[in-house]
């Protein structure tokens, strides 16, 4: 079964009984093993129980094909059903997936998790079409859906937070799904047991230091034509370990803003009445850069920002170049390209 964007968070919180294989994939590592957590204790309430719990090493099953069924339909000798984890999926296990949907345990659930996998993949389309599967994406958020979590979270913990405070973790915690987590992690510790709310001052002392920052820099820099300054703020993200995904969709996230906002202004509204259609709103510290890049480059400018970071994503998938490379040197390109 493929799952509709909407239907994703209900049925990680309460996955449809007719799925017996559940295919987790993407690019977010954290938003991987968070779910597969959330899933897995819908059946088991101890992700380690050794009874109940099974891991397989996708290269193990590919050594020793017969494993999954015989994990999956073992009975647990303390009662209950079964979780069985298959960790490091690949295409490669295709044949041997196709074989055990043939004649899935009625009761035992499995969870294969894999990176991203394309459109193309053989493992990914099996899980969306086969009726006892389901293929379950995750993805790095883009501003709003963070937005959604970082509300959710906070009131999780009955704790208010104003729209500038939440636009200011939207945009600074940025990245995958366990970084955003210890972040909202980290400022609630600092913040301690008997505060009410969360002020913006709270957030940038708890999570300023993380590296967020960093995103700002990188767009502000490629959009405002500083060479040096996107180049030096991108290479300190790799030492950190941002994935590149998250470097792609942070950068097509602040040119297909600013493509937005000049749409509206070629449609006759002013500059402040454009910028105020974005959802979210710009932050009021960087609104004045912002409006320079609107300023500074055109529409025309701005489709061909828009197809040069896709082609990126695809040179990215077809070559043999490593994605650092590639972005790097679209960074320097792209921000030689301001005022096109």
């Amino acid at each position: 079964m493929k799952l509709q964007f909407r239907d994703i968070e209900p049925f990680v919180k309460n996955p449809n009984r007719q799925a017996r294989v559940i295919l987790i994939y993407g690019p977010d590592h954290g938003l991987i093993k968070e779910r597969a957590a959330i899933i897995g204790k819908t059946i088991v309430q101890d992700l380690n129980d050794p009874f109940n719990a099974a891991v397989i090493d996708a290269g193990a099953l590919l050594e020793d094909p017969a494993k999954l069924s015989d994990e999956a339909n073992a009975m647990s000798m303390m009662g209950g059903n079964r979780l069985v984890r298959v960790e490091g999926a690949s295409d490669k296990i295709t044949k041997i997936l196709q074989d055990y949907l043939a004649d899935p345990s009625p009761d035992n659930l499995v969870l294969v998790l894999a990176g991203e996998l394309g459109p193309r993949s053989p493992l990914r389309a099996l899980c969306e079409k086969d009726k006892a599967a389901v293929a379950l994406p995750c993805y790095v958020e883009d501003a709003r859906d963070l937005t959604r979590f970082i509300r959710e979270t906070l009131a999780a913990e009955k704790l208010n937070a104003d729209p500038d405070t939440v636009l200011w973790l939207s945009e600074n915690i940025s990245g995958d799904r366990l970084k955003v987590r210890s972040e909202l992690d980290k400022l609630m510790t600092y913040i301690g047991p008997d505060q009410k709310s969360v002020s913006l001052e709270d957030a940038v002392t708890a999570c300023a230091s993380a590296g967020a920052q960093n995103f700002d820099d990188l767009v502000y820099g490629v959009a405002g034509g500083n060479s040096d300054a996107a180049l030096k703020t991108y290479a300190s993200m790799m030492e950190e370990g941002v994935p590149f995904i998250t470097v792609l969709r942070v950068l097509q996230n602040h040119f297909r803003r600013l493509h937005m906002t000049k749409a509206h202004m070629a449609d006759g509204a002013d500059m402040d009445m454009a910028m105020k259609k974005l959802s979210p709103p710009v932050f009021f510290k960087q609104a004045p850069a912002f409006k320079k890049q609107l300023n500074n480059w055109s529409l025309q400018g701005l489709d061909k920002v828009m197809e040069r970071l896709t082609d990126l994503e695809a040179q990215c998938k077809r070559t043999g170049m490593p994605s650092e490379t590639l972005c790097a040197q679209a960074i320097l390109s792209m921000s030689r390209m301001r005022a096109a």
